[in-house]
């Protein structure tokens, strides 16, 4: 896990937006009726993330951490892990600021998520049987090679870029009261609770993955076997440094499905027109359960699917 620092505060999100503007896309933040409706009607808001460069908001992070790199942190190269978002925002980043990049990932990783990282110009470390192991890997790579590790979500420089997430949303939707966000080892809730001016912030996580929920009911980060179909939120831990921003800010938890996980991503394909993944529905598939009150706005956080898996589900298989 990463060195525990002070939590995270606003001012370090307004800075982070001030070193990424103009190198990542501002997103769109949609309205939906039918949501909506569901909710009686309120408002109902969906950030879309999916829009934003390597199909998800991680390059946020990513790039605000590799712009404050010292030279000395620069010259060793860099090393991440991630199930494919991080993996190819850090390696995307990594090309745009001429770094060599390396990334642990797993067996049974998409192949689209590998392909996608390797084609954006890093290498990629395969030796890791799941999420669990590929954090023990990592360090060992970290010992091995003397590279700069650039965290997936308990750093707090790639907290603060993926908190500009919330400073846009707020812009565009000043009415919005909760904020709905896919929880995995909690580096975007965290940023997005340090930005959110006051607003009500829920973690949303699978039944099946739930680093956040039992951090949160612990206090403290525990182990957990992530196992399900968003494995964009397949983290093993809730990292140290979001968690004090999560316990701080009172952000809280709500689990869904994977039934609901499932129907929401039908709903924003179909009905929203948004070809989001599984991970980034679970802030919507809340809302079509009930689970959440407005007004409210959803972060649909990336779009990186394997078409297999988006035709299944589609197909309710």
């Amino acid at each position: 896990m990463a060195a525990i620092v002070s939590p995270l505060t606003r001012d370090d999100v307004l800075a982070a937006a001030d070193r990424i503007r103009g190198r990542v896309h501002r997103t769109p933040t949609f309205t939906s009726a039918t949501l909506g409706q569901v909710l009686g009607g309120e408002r109902v808001w969906l950030k879309a993330e999916l829009f934003q460069k390597t199909g998800s908001f991680k390059v946020r992070g990513v790039l605000n951490k590799l712009v404050s790199l010292t030279p000395e942190e620069r010259a060793c190269g860099v090393i991440g892990v991630s199930a494919g978002n991080h993996a190819q925002a850090l390696a995307w980043g990594a090309r745009l600021e001429g770094l060599d990049a390396l990334v642990v990932m797993w067996e049974g990783a998409s192949p689209a998520k590998v392909a996608a990282t390797r084609g954006y110009g890093a290498a990629v470390d395969l030796g890791a049987t799941g999420p669990a192991d590929a954090f023990e890997r990592l360090q060992e790579l970290v010992e091995e090679t003397g590279r700069t590790l650039v965290h997936p979500f308990d750093d707090p420089l790639v907290q603060a870029g993926q908190g500009t997430v919330a400073l846009e949303l707020l812009e565009d939707a000043p009415g919005v009261e909760t904020i709905v966000v896919p929880a995995g080892g909690g580096g975007l809730v965290a940023g997005i609770a340090a930005a959110a001016a006051g607003r009500r912030v829920i973690a949303v996580e699978p039944e099946l993955s739930t680093a956040v929920g039992d951090a949160l009911a612990a206090g403290r980060s525990v182990r957990v076997r992530p196992a399900s179909v968003a494995d964009g939120l397949s983290a093993p831990f809730c990292g140290e440094n979001a968690l004090a921003v999560l316990q701080r800010d009172r952000v809280e938890s709500v689990l869904v499905s994977e039934e609901e996980i499932e129907a929401a991503f039908r709903f924003l394909y179909t009905r929203a027109k948004l070809a989001c993944e599984p991970a980034a529905a679970v802030g919507v598939a809340a809302i079509l359960a009930g689970k959440v009150t407005g007004p409210v706005a959803a972060v649909v956080s990336g779009g990186n699917v394997a078409p297999e898996i988006t035709f299944a589900i589609l197909a309710g298989k």
